[in-house]
């Protein structure tokens, strides 16, 4: 079995589904202040301060970080027409670098 015909299945799905339009398009000042989401938010962060879980609290810090800076102007200019400008890959791919390297201390790194 290769690797396309392991992950082709899964971008059909992708592309099918528009799951990428979508997260694209979330409001993110809307869900904040939106009861639905804020409330069970809310009670998941005060159940994981709790539980005194702060590696997962620090997981969802730096995957809702993520998620916002994909969202901003500097990620939409990463790509001008069919050219990639290389000056601005660097620092995400650093920073991505730097968020993986800590999201895998946390989760296989050491033990609490």
């Amino acid at each position: 079995m290769s690797f396309g015909a392991i992950f082709e299945p899964i971008g059909r799905w992708l592309e099918a589904t528009h799951l990428v339009e979508q997260i694209k398009g979330v409001d993110f000042p809307g869900l904040f202040t939106n009861p639905w989401f804020l409330v069970p938010f809310v009670a998941l962060v005060g159940y994981l301060l709790y539980k005194q879980a702060f590696r997962d609290l620090i997981i969802l810090g730096l995957l809702l970080g993520v998620w916002y800076v994909s969202g901003t102007p500097y990620m939409q200019s990463l790509v001008v027409g069919d050219e990639l400008k290389m000056n601005k890959v660097l620092p995400v791919l650093f920073g991505g670098a730097a968020v993986l390297g800590l999201l895998i201390y946390l989760l296989l790194g050491r033990s609490d």
